[in-house]
């Protein structure tokens, strides 16, 4: 981009490896503690409640309506504007006891105000064993997601590159729900599908790296294995960097104009992308050079041939396929 060619850079990632994997442990294991410390701040798709969508003709403070929702008993509602100053999203835990529809009413008498006349635009309710239920089917969501993304990476690499992958996405996932419990940030579905959306994207930046490291593992004789490694990160760095900066770029405008509806959507994709960017070099390519992977392990067994005649053969694959690329 802007005749920049990131292809021909020669960074030594490997160089501080151990560092920034001893920086991983340790973002890792404090994420981990506010998981089981400080627990998840979950929105009401998943405790159920009651959420209201009102359009005021006026615009309106919020401040004077929390006032009013909490002296109504309604102490743990969120107000929040949703679009416009005339627009106001309330949400709220279910009540004890009361129906649906009784804290609807109840809360539309007290959001309404003598000079300024209120429109009802959405009223939803979750219950209990809803919430229940919903959480309980996320969680098989995010376990199937891991399990699937085990066997793929299982079957097409060798193990150690799959064991560096897996916890590669691990890693993502615990960064970004590490930093919403203990920063209690609301957990929702939008969270969820955010938190699928980078295990996705993370195992898929890991796989691009990955299939040049194997290729250069093969190709690149003579050459140890950080080096190879350092070659593959190098060659990829322009697909991730830009790849990452577009979908960055997105994101932080959904982030910053995309509304309440969006921006915890938007909060976890971003820690997601950056975590998973940084992820493919310093935590699954680290984990498998440290998990000692070498030339050896990735050198095809061709039958009927000498050692002198494989490394010629895939010599030529690799020049035939820069030559594609039109990599000179």
């Amino acid at each position: 981009m802007f005749g920049i060619k990131l292809y021909d850079t020669n960074f030594r990632f490997m160089h501080y490896q151990k560092m920034w994997m001893w920086v991983s442990a340790v973002v890792t294991a404090v994420c981990i503690a506010g998981i089981a410390i400080k627990g998840f701040n979950f929105g009401i798709d998943f405790t159920g409640g009651l959420t209201v969508e009102v359009a005021y003709q006026h615009p309106v403070e919020l401040e004077p309506l929390r006032e009013k929702l909490t002296k109504a008993g309604f102490d743990q509602a969120v107000v929040q504007h949703f679009g416009s100053t005339h627009d106001v999203l309330i949400r709220t835990v279910a009540q004890k006891d009361v129906s649906a529809k009784t804290m609807t009413d109840n809360m539309v008498g007290v959001l309404a105000l003598p000079d300024n006349s209120l429109t009802i635009k959405r009223t939803e309710f979750v219950g209990p064993q809803v919430g229940d239920e919903l959480a309980s089917n996320g969680l098989l969501a995010l376990l199937a997601a891991f399990i699937i993304i085990t066997v793929y990476v299982s079957l097409r690499y060798e193990i150690r590159f799959a064991l560096g992958a897996i916890l590669g996405v691990v890693h993502d996932a615990v960064i970004v729900s590490g930093l919403f419990a203990w920063f209690g940030w609301l957990v929702d579905l939008s969270v969820l599908a955010a938190l699928l959306a980078v295990i996705g994207y993370s195992i898929n930046d890991t796989i691009v790296v990955f299939d040049r490291v194997r290729e250069n593992f093969r190709t690149q004789r003579g050459y140890s294995p950080v080096e190879v490694m350092d070659s593959a990160l190098n060659q990829t760095l322009s697909r991730t960097t830009m790849t990452s900066f577009v979908t960055l770029l997105v994101v932080v405008v959904l982030f910053m104009t995309g509304g309440e509806a969006l921006h915890l959507f938007s909060l976890a994709m971003i820690i997601g992308i950056v975590a998973g960017t940084y992820s493919s070099i310093y935590v699954a390519s680290s984990l498998s050079l440290a998990l000692g992977i070498t030339q050896d392990d990735l050198v095809r067994k061709d039958k009927g041939k000498d050692r002198a005649a494989i490394d010629e053969d895939l010599k030529n694959d690799f020049l035939q396929k820069e030559a594609a690329r039109g990599v000179k």
